[in-house]
């Protein structure tokens, strides 16, 4: 049986570890034929090992556009073209708030987490010109949705891919070429530690911690992992998606779905609170008010 992406040609950005080794590994076995672009270069090396006829490693810092423009040239020449592009290259970037804000560390954020994918697909759309159309997929995060999932710098960016995703999809879904971003919530990969500025080893141990918690601070009982997120690239980029475009799918376990009162019968209301009302006291006036209705 033909895998769903059996034919198709990819590029991941971020692709040698984490949610871009997770989506390779994924596409893969779809039947894809994927080129990596990561700067790790002996990760890279390996994948290719693992897949000598499907995936070819490319160098990329996506911050450089003449590194974005090789790597997408190579999926040409190794492969024949391209049908879909998950940009999804990043970390944390600048940690600061506002009052400690900097100017070349904001910029360099908003480089690697905005103008890294715009160029991706200003270089990927000839060539899904070539094929007809494609699929262009960005990887957002829940910090663009709602505060308190990430730094200033890094939840603003995330921000604007959401927005620019949009509007892509405004100027080329005519074109049979659909754009959608996905936001991860709490996903267990160095990026979160990252994001808070802690050094790449002690955030890649704590990705292994996150995973632990994960399912703790989250509605749905289960920690979030990189194939969650490579499963619902693999939605987007298949021809099961072929009517969506200019959304963007949350990915998080249901932690962005309210505060916790509201999934957690243990932690009380903070109106109710606020007018001293206990969570037992609630749970009593409730259970009057189911009685006194049967």
């Amino acid at each position: 049986m033909a895998g769903r992406l059996e034919g198709k040609i990819a590029l991941i950005t971020g692709g040698a570890s984490g949610i871009g080794l997770g989506t390779v590994e994924l596409f893969v076995a779809e039947g894809a034929k994927v080129v990596a672009a990561d700067l790790q270069d002996e990760k890279g090396a390996m994948l290719e090992k693992r897949f000598p006829d499907a995936v070819r490693y490319a160098h990329c810092d996506v911050t450089v556009e003449a590194d974005i423009a090789a790597a997408i040239a190579l999926a040409d020449s190794e492969f024949g073209g391209l049908d879909i592009l998950f940009n999804n290259a990043g970390h944390g970037g600048l940690t600061a708030g506002v009052a400690e804000l900097d100017a070349e560390g904001w910029s360099a954020t908003f480089d690697l987490l905005v103008r890294g994918p715009a160029l991706g697909m200003k270089h990927a759309l000839p060539l899904m010109l070539k094929r007809g159309g494609g699929s262009i997929i960005n990887t957002a995060s829940i910090a663009g949705l709602q505060a308190g999932f990430g730094p200033l710098a890094y939840s603003s960016a995330k921000c604007a891919v959401i927005h620019m995703s949009r509007c892509a999809a405004a100027e080329l879904s005519p074109q049979k070429i659909r754009v959608n971003a996905i936001c991860p919530g709490l996903i267990a990969t160095s990026i979160f530690g990252a994001s808070f500025g802690l050094p790449r080893a002690v955030a890649d141990q704590m990705a292994a911690q996150v995973a632990e918690i994960g399912h703790k601070v989250q509605p749905y009982p289960k920690s979030g992992a990189p194939e969650d997120i490579a499963r619902a690239a693999l939605y987007l980029a298949s021809d099961d998606s072929t009517f969506v475009t200019g959304t963007h799918i949350v990915v998080d376990g249901g932690i962005t779905i309210g505060g916790r009162g509201s999934w957690d019968p243990s932690v009380g209301s903070p109106i109710l609170e606020a007018l001293g009302i206990s969570p037992e006291q609630a749970e009593q006036v409730r259970a009057a008010m189911a009685a006194s209705q049967a």
